[in-house]
């Protein structure tokens, strides 16, 4: 790995690269090897002062909310191509700031390109005006970029994730302060590079990584008109609080708790362990994976043998090796956190049938084995609360009046699967689910072009599709007298 994509001296704001106000610096460390693999500066509250003045010099006087949305996509549309050509430099530092597997990155980097791609297409016909009649009256509905935005984005994903906040607030005219996690803030350098090469102008995008303090300082500084945020649920809620006493716009994507309905007339034999391995996708470390399997009581026991037996078969390693399907978590904490759910068994009541503790073979590096747990009632501790890491909980159900119940009997509501012989009954539990996204019989929705986000503590908002333009305009309505407006249809609305 090339030191210039590993070690950064600098930020992005305002065009250029900027010399840090302080003198700290962040170690980035491996969680594979748990050896410094990087470094970046560490921000300052006057490094975000500077960023947000960039930012909202460029949003007040220069020329992006001004331009056209053609002229817009046109940039959108050459930082797509340029996103493409540097995917595999993306995936590489991936792999070595959050110990992504190398088979899984391109999964992370190849949504980039095709975000930027979407939103340049979407607003070359997105009706941004939109004129409405009633007799002789007359209004121009009119679709203003909502102003500054302070993007948070988190470790797990944090280049597609910067990618679902960044294309659409440009797409509307807005300007951008990005700050990346400090766990895995090398990435997203790439991508300042790429929109300052694509012709994002001055100030329009500036990319700060520091920790929470400054990220706090981001979200209630008043040069700031909107907060995206992706993480933690505590998190939102607290950037929530300090939005609203502002009134400031927000939007959140946060945790889940999915559930996967297994009906009585699914493969079960071939079901269960397809949704162990997919729930091991980055470490179990993604807010919309599976981690709880609901199987039909009389089938339990058969469930959970077929969950226990998937388990160990899943690759577990070094992340560099292309065979590895589970690397390390992201930083030791981490690791504690889900060792801690696992240490529950005896006080909660429920079996460890599977993994559970650390590879013998990894002596270094922040691994957990790929973990089932049997036994598990959903009003556990490990059923409830989002563990972000390898461990699937298999729960039984008592038919599809219940699994429903238990789906939904959570705090949170960000993904879920149905699984079943028939695809209407999928449909009909489906529609029943209050989750933001549901998969029938692993239908794939075609993403940027729908809607992602969350039901209850999973979030407000959403991100991708339209609605995710949607969220970075502001409905601007302004009464015209009507000869400016000829009315070719009378009265229409």
């Amino acid at each position: 790995m090339k030191d210039h994509l590993m070690y950064r001296r600098e930020f992005s704001i305002g065009g250029e690269w900027a010399k840090p106000a302080g003198t700290g610096v962040l170690e980035v460390v491996s969680p594979s090897t748990e050896e410094v693999v990087g470094e970046v500066p560490v921000s300052t509250v006057d490094d975000i002062d500077r960023a947000v003045a960039a930012a909202r010099a460029a949003f007040d006087d220069g020329p992006w909310p001004r331009m056209t949305p053609d002229e817009r996509a046109d940039v959108l549309a050459r930082a797509a191509e340029l996103l493409r050509q540097r995917g595999a430099e993306i995936a590489g530092v991936l792999v070595e700031e959050m110990g992504v597997a190398s088979s899984q990155a391109p999964l992370q980097t190849g949504t980039v390109a095709p975000v930027f791609d979407y939103y340049a297409e979407l607003i070359r016909t997105f009706e941004f005006d939109r004129v409405v009649r009633s007799g002789d009256h007359v209004g121009l509905v009119v679709s203003d970029p909502v102003g500054v935005v302070g993007a948070i984005v988190p470790w797990n994903a944090p280049v597609t994730l910067a990618a679902w906040k960044v294309a659409p607030a440009l797409a509307a005219g807005c300007t951008v302060v990005l700050k990346p996690p400090p766990e895995s803030p090398l990435s997203n350098y790439i991508l300042a590079e790429v929109l300052h090469e694509a012709g994002v102008p001055a100030g329009v995008v500036n990319v700060v990584p520091g920790d929470r303090e400054v990220g706090e300082h981001l979200v209630t500084h008043p040069g700031t008109d909107k907060i995206a945020f992706t993480g933690s649920t505590a998190a939102g809620k607290r950037i929530m609080s300090l939005c609203g006493n502002q009134v400031k716009r927000v939007s959140l994507e946060l945790g889940g708790k999915s559930a996967a309905l297994v009906l009585d007339d699914a493969e079960l034999e071939t079901v269960v362990p397809n949704l162990v391995r997919a729930s091991m996708h980055n470490s179990g470390q993604v807010c919309a994976a599976i981690t709880r399997i609901l199987v039909p009581r009389s089938r339990y026991a058969e469930a959970l043998e077929a969950a226990a037996a998937k388990a160990p078969t899943i690759p577990v390693g070094d992340p560099h090796d292309p065979s590895t399907v589970v690397g390390p978590l992201v930083a030791e904490r981490q690791r504690d956190r889900v060792e801690g759910y696992i240490g529950l068994a005896a006080e909660e009541g429920f079996r460890v049938v599977a993994g559970g503790g650390r590879p013998s073979h990894l002596p270094k590096g922040w691994y957990v084995e790929p973990t089932i747990l049997g036994d598990v009632d959903n009003s556990m501790r490990v059923a409830q609360e989002e563990i972000f890491g390898p461990v699937v909980s298999v729960i039984p159900h008592d038919g599809d009046d219940d699994a429903v119940r238990i789906a939904n009997d959570t705090r949170y509501g960000l993904s879920g699967s149905v699984w079943t012989g028939d695809s209407a009954r999928g449909m009909a539990i489906a529609r029943r689910l209050r989750t933001g996204g549901t998969v029938v019989n692993g239908g794939i929705p075609p993403q940027p072009l729908v809607p992602f986000g969350g039901f209850k503590e999973s979030g407000l908002g959403r991100e991708l599709g339209v609605e995710g333009l949607h969220q970075y305009l502001e409905p601007h309505t302004i009464g015209v007298p009507p000869t400016l407006f000829p009315d070719t249809k009378r009265d229409a609305r």
